[in-house]
C-alpha cells in the first residue's frame, strides 16, 4: 500500500517546476507561506514530519532559481492597476512591500466573495474559493504580505488561518 507521502511526491514536484520561472525575482518563501491552510492539507504536506518538510523547503529553496535565467520578459503579468501602487497586479520584477492596517468595524472571518477595505483606504478581495469563521472582533490588524507568483497573503490578527487576496482599489 502507497503512503500519502509517496502520493505527495509527484504533485510537489509539479509544485516545485511551477515556482521556478518566477522565483528568481523573489525572496524565497517556505511551502507553508505559498499556500494555504487549506491547500497545504489537501496536498498532504500537515502530513510531513518537521525534518521532511525541512529537507522539501530546503530542496526547493536550492532549486527555485534555476530556470529564471531563461526567463523571457513576455511572461510578466499585466499591469491591471497603476503600476506605482502595490497590490496591484503588475511585472514581477518591481519591489512589493508589506501592507499593514486595520479592518474598522466588526469583523468575524470571510467567504470567496468577501472585500475587505482597509483603514488606509485600500480594497483587498478574496482571491481563492475558501471561507473560515473566527470569532467576531473590533477592528482587527491585519498584515498583507507579497508571496511568489504575484500573490498576496493577508493574515488577520486574532484569526487562526491566513487567506489569499488581490487588491482591487
Amino acid at each position: 500500500m502507497r503512503t500519502m507521502k509517496t502520493h505527495a511526491l509527484p504533485l510537489l514536484l509539479l509544485l516545485a517546476l511551477a515556482f521556478t520561472g518566477t522565483a528568481h525575482a523573489q525572496t524565497f518563501s517556505s511551502l507553508q507561506e505559498r499556500m494555504s491552510a487549506a491547500e497545504f492539507k489537501k496536498a498532504g504536506l500537515d502530513k510531513l514530519s518537521p525534518a521532511e518538510l525541512h529537507t522539501l523547503n530546503a530542496w526547493l529553496r536550492s532549486h527555485v532559481g534555476m530556470a529564471g535565467a531563461g526567463a523571457s520578459s513576455a511572461a510578466a503579468p499585466v499591469v491591471v492597476g497603476p503600476a506605482n501602487q502595490f497590490g496591484y497586479r503588475r511585472p514581477i520584477d518591481q519591489p512589493r512591500a508589506t501592507v499593514e492596517s486595520t479592518l474598522p468595524g466588526r469583523f468575524s472571518g470571510w467567504d470567496s466573495h468577501t472585500q475587505f477595505s482597509l483603514a488606509n483606504g485600500q480594497v483587498w478581495q478574496v482571491s481563492e474559493s475558501s471561507s473560515w469563521s473566527c470569532q467576531t472582533m473590533q477592528d482587527p490588524k491585519v498584515t498583507i504580505k507579497p508571496m511568489l507568483l504575484g500573490s498576496w497573503l493577508m493574515y488577520i490578527q486574532g484569526c487562526s488561518n491566513s487567506v489569499r487576496v488581490e487588491r482591487v482599489h
